[in-house]
């Protein structure tokens, strides 16, 4: 029964998924995923791991009877997915459950970029609207941008289909066009920056996409640009983004991820024209519970049948319906 299975779970963890976990399975908690930590009744033990951080392949290796892996978080660059998928494990992640928040918050980054709304409030909260007068009409607007999503998967569809309520053409860059899609295709980061004003970026975090939003897309993008980024930060080169932003290269940005969370380039911080947000795009309690569930019942499945709702690309042949 899958009750008798022990599950590990490794540092911080969503508290509801953790709850559903004790319940359901023998859980062991430890400060971090840390091979030090791992005692031998632990390595000869779990056979599961639920985390929402690094799991890599020293750390999988120092559990020989591991099987799954349930991460929290749609993203799961910090797991070694390929090694554990070499070694049988599968891997799961929490796709589809955020979509419409992460939407939601991207068109609230892009409003809050280009209107200055934080901005406006605390000149408000401030006693500066009754003592000064009104806060300063906004330079930028999204009247007459063209928008490029980087990155149009569910999550980038879902922000189209927003933007389409506020009437702005919208293109688009991925790996390969989608049939599906009627909005334009541009093969190239730089030749769709080119083509818009304001860049949405949606991209993962893959060893392709490292800091490939750089200072030629800045530049592509131009004085007027815009650029807003609930992807993954290491999508970002920063230091070309705050020069870009500075030397006015383009006009304005909006930033719910970092390289190097939870720290923030100074260089970033200290900048008018940027709108930063520390990374809570899917954070809702109804989201973030609707994610601890598909951790729970993930590891539910699987030691119930071997099978799983949702893995990652690299572990497809454990999906439910294979």
């Amino acid at each position: 029964m899958h009750s008798r299975a022990v599950i590990l779970v490794p540092g911080r963890l969503n508290p509801h998924a953790h709850a559903r976990v004790r319940d359901a399975f023998d859980c062991i908690d430890t400060a971090r995923a840390d091979t030090a930590l791992l005692t031998d009744e632990m390595r000869a033990r779990v056979q599961g791991i639920a985390a929402m951080t690094r799991i890599d392949a020293a750390f999988i290796d120092a559990l020989p009877h591991l099987r799954i892996i349930a991460n929290f978080g749609v993203g799961y660059d910090a797991v070694d997915a390929a090694h554990a998928a070499s070694k049988g494990i599968v891997v799961t992640h929490t796709p589809d459950v955020l979509n419409d928040e992460v939407a939601d918050t991207a068109i609230g980054l892009l409003l809050n970029t280009l209107r200055e709304l934080p901005k406006a409030e605390a000149w408000l909260r401030a006693g500066r609207w009754a003592a000064e007068g009104p806060y300063r009409l906004t330079p930028l607007s999204l009247r007459r941008r063209s928008i490029g999503i980087l990155g149009m998967g569910r999550i980038g569809k879902a922000i189209a289909r927003r933007l389409e309520g506020f009437c702005v053409p919208i293109a688009y860059h991925n790996r390969r066009p989608d049939p599906a899609l009627a909005y334009p295709y541009h093969d190239s980061i730089v030749d769709l920056a080119g083509a818009v004003d304001t860049l949405i970026s949606v991209l993962p975090a893959t060893a392709e996409t490292l800091r490939i939003c750089d200072r030629a897309v800045f530049e592509a993008l131009g004085p007027r640009g815009v650029f807003i980024n609930v992807g993954r930060g290491s999508t970002v080169n920063e230091a070309d983004l705050a020069l870009s932003l500075a030397d006015g290269t383009i006009a304005a940005a909006g930033l719910d991820v970092f390289e190097d969370e939870p720290h923030v380039p100074r260089a970033l911080l200290d900048l008018p024209n940027a709108c930063l947000l520390p990374h809570v795009a899917s954070a809702s309690i109804d989201t973030r519970t609707a994610m601890g569930d598909l951790v729970a019942d993930n590891l539910t499945r699987y030691f119930t049948d071997g099978r799983v709702l949702t893995p990652v690309p690299e572990c497809q042949h454990f999906a439910l319906r294979a």
